[in-house]
């Protein structure tokens, strides 16, 4: 049997009594219940780890522990307050870097989709970016790094459904100022060649055309082969108009930007 349970508690509805048990053998139940599961159960013996054998060595990997079953158990919320508990309590510990990381996890897992608020992607972000700036050549700073361009790619996402939704209105300004988010800020993501595209577009509907061919430019320069670059080119032919190096544009900085 994986789990014996260390009160009355965790096997019925009555009051628990008391039982003082061996560090040794609390933490291997939550070990067990862990590893069976029972999430639930797991935390209860970690937890009593800590309340029974407060000084021991292994109370502080418990503390970790019950955070991490919280984490499996997706009680997130529960997880992070663990975690940032162990780490004010234990910042010099070697699990450390790990808990930084799990707190990371708690927030990049509740990323919700595009069309959602983005409160947990933005702090997902920061968390991420924490791990990498404490512990960079650290297992979990590398994969916080891969991590963060997902999430660089989910935040461009955002920024190009609210573009297409004022596209679509007729709001070519507000459109506009969306893709050139998406330039700026997330200039490493998939999004990048349709905000271009998209520029392109909305620029011609505002007459702006000296913008729209430096857009197509700077899209057929770096995605030559992209079926985005020749949308924008088919747009610009329609009017006579070809790609070009408008000097003074906005875009100038994007010619070479990915050499």
């Amino acid at each position: 049997m994986l789990f014996a349970c260390v009160s009355v508690a965790a096997c019925t509805m009555e009051e628990p009594a008391y039982v003082e048990q061996s560090v040794e053998r609390l933490y291997n139940f939550g070990v067990d219940a862990l590893q069976g599961g029972l999430y639930k159960e797991a935390i209860s013996s970690f937890d009593e780890v800590e309340r029974q054998h407060p000084y021991a060595v292994w109370a502080t990997k418990a503390q970790l522990m019950s955070a991490y079953a919280s984490y499996k158990r997706s009680d997130y919320d529960e997880a992070v307050v663990g975690v940032e508990r162990f780490i004010e309590l234990h910042p010099g510990n070697n699990d450390a870097p790990y808990a930084y990381y799990l707190k990371a996890l708690c927030y990049y897992e509740q990323i919700s989709d595009v069309g959602r608020d983005q409160k947990m992607t933005e702090l997902a972000l920061a968390a991420l970016d924490n791990v990498i700036q404490r512990y960079p050549e650290s297992k979990y700073g590398r994969d916080a790094r891969a991590k963060i361009d997902l999430v660089h790619d989910h935040l461009a996402g955002k920024e190009m459904a609210v573009g297409r939704y004022y596209q679509k209105r007729g709001d070519n300004l507000a459109a506009i100022n969306r893709y050139r988010i998406v330039l700026r800020e997330y200039q490493t993501t998939t999004h990048v060649p349709e905000a271009l595209l998209r520029l392109t577009e909305n620029y011609l509907v505002l007459g702006i055309t000296d913008e729209a061919q430096m857009a197509a430019a700077v899209l057929g320069h770096n995605f030559p082969g992209s079926s985005w670059y020749a949308d924008s080119y088919a747009l610009l032919d329609k009017g006579n108009l070809q790609p070009a190096l408008k000097e003074g544009s906005w875009l100038s900085w994007m010619w070479d930007w990915t050499k």
